[in-house]
C-alpha cells in the first residue's frame, strides 16, 4: 500500500493561481458527475433502506438516525464513477453501498471514542441511543459492508476492504495518541489521514477494477483514490479555519482541541509563537477568534490547499490509462470539487 508522502521541490503558495487577497468563489458542486449515474444512486438510496429495514429495530433505529441526517454521499459516487470509467457494466447498487455502510460504522465508533456532542447538525447517536447500542450499530455496519462486498465484488474487493477498514482502525488508534500533540510532524499528520479518511475512498475508485479481476487498472485507481481522500481530508481541516457555512461545523473546533491538522502545522512554522500560546493551554473560547485571525495571517490555509491541489494533479494523472469517456471526466472533475470546495 502506497501512503502518500509530503510533496518536494517547488510548490504552488496559492491554489490554482489565485492571490491571497483576492476574492474566492466557492466551487461548484460538478452536477453533471452526478447526473451520469443519477439511476445507480437512486438505486444505492433503495439499497440502503432495504439493508437497514433488514436488521432489528434497535440496530435500524441508531443506524437510519445518522444514515437520514444527511452526508455527501461521496464514496457510492466515486465508487459508481469509477467502476464505470472501467467499463464494469450490470447493477452496481449493492457495491456501491458497501462504502457508505463502512462510512456510517466508522462514524458511530468515532463519535464514541471521541465523545462528540453532534454529527451532521444533530445530537450525536450514542446521545440519543446510548453508547453499548451505537457501537453494536456500528459493528453491524462493518460486517454487512464486508458481507456485500464478498457477495458482489469478489475475493479481491472484500481483501482489499479488510485491508482498508484494518488502517482505518488503526489511523484511529494513532489520532487518539497524537491528541494534542504540536510536535506531530507532517509525516505523522498524512499518515493518519490517510489511514483514517483516505484507504476507504481508495478502495472505492478501485472497486469496480478489483471487480473486473484487473489488477494494474486497480492499483493504478487505487492511487487516484489515495491522493484525492488525502486532499479532502486536508480540505475539511481547512474550513475548520473558515466560517463554517458550508460544514456546520463551529469555526475553530480543531484548534481548540489543539489538533494538529496542515493549516495549524504550516501557521506554526510561520508563527513560532502560536505553537508556544498552544502548548502552554487549550485557548478558551474567547481567544479562538483572535487564533483564528492568526492562522489566517500567516498564509496557511493558502499553502494547504495548494497542496491539496498538488495532491489531486497526481491523483488525476493516475487516469491517463483509462479510455476518454464522459465517467473519466467526471472523475477528475470531482476530485477537483472535493479539494477546492474552500469557500
Amino acid at each position: 500500500m502506497n501512503r502518500i508522502q509530503p510533496l518536494h521541490g517547488t510548490r504552488r503558495l496559492e491554489p490554482r493561481g489565485v492571490a491571497a487577497d483576492a476574492p474566492r468563489t466557492r466551487i461548484q458542486p460538478p452536477t453533471h458527475a452526478f447526473a451520469l449515474v443519477a439511476e445507480e444512486m437512486r438505486r444505492t438510496e433503495e439499497t440502503l433502506d432495504e439493508v437497514l429495514s433488514g436488521t432489528i429495530g434497535p440496530v435500524e433505529g441508531a443506524a437510519r438516525y445518522l444514515a437520514s441526517a444527511g452526508g455527501k454521499r461521496v464514496r457510492p459516487l466515486l465508487t459508481a464513477l469509477g467502476a464505470r470509467a472501467v467499463g464494469l457494466g450490470g447493477d452496481l447498487s449493492r457495491l456501491m453501498v458497501v462504502g457508505e455502510l463502512i462510512h456510517l460504522g466508522s462514524l458511530l465508533h468515532d463519535d464514541v471514542v471521541d465523545d462528540a456532542a453532534t454529527r451532521r447538525g444533530n445530537d450525536a447517536a450514542q446521545h440519543v441511543y446510548g453508547n453499548a447500542l451505537v457501537i453494536l450499530t456500528g459493528d453491524f455496519c462493518l460486517a454487512q459492508g464486508v458481507l456485500m462486498a464478498s457477495e458482489h465484488g469478489g475475493h479481491a474487493c472484500v481483501s482489499g476492504l479488510a485491508a482498508a477498514v484494518k488502517a482505518m482502525a488503526e489511523g484511529e488508534v494513532l489520532q487518539l495518541q497524537r491528541a494534542g500533540d504540536l510536535d506531530t510532524t507532517m509525516e505523522e499528520y498524512l499518515e493518519v489521514i490517510d489511514r483514517k479518511s483516505a484507504a476507504l475512498i481508495a478502495w472505492c475508485a478501485s472497486v469496480g477494477a478489483n471487480a473486473l479481476g484487473d489488477e494494474p487498472l486497480a492499483a493504478r485507481m487505487e492511487r487516484f483514490g489515495r491522493t484525492v481522500g488525502v486532499a479532502f481530508q486536508i480540505t475539511d481541516d481547512i474550513l475548520d479555519y473558515g466560517t463554517g457555512d458550508f460544514t456546520g461545523k463551529t469555526p475553530g473546533t480543531d484548534l481548540k482541541e489543539r489538533k494538529l491538522t496542515l493549516p495549524l502545522l504550516y501557521a506554526m512554522e510561520s508563527n513560532p509563537s502560536l505553537k508556544t500560546r498552544l502548548q502552554a493551554h487549550a485557548p478558551t473560547d474567547e481567544e479562538i477568534p483572535g487564533l483564528l485571525a492568526e492562522v489566517r495571517a500567516t498564509g496557511a490555509l493558502e499553502r494547504s490547499a495548494a497542496y491539496a491541489s498538488d495532491l489531486v494533479d497526481q491523483g488525476i494523472a493516475e487516469l491517463s490509462v483509462l479510455p476518454d469517456s464522459p465517467h473519466k471526466q467526471a472523475l477528475a472533475d470531482l476530485a477537483r470539487y472535493l479539494a477546492e470546495r474552500v469557500a
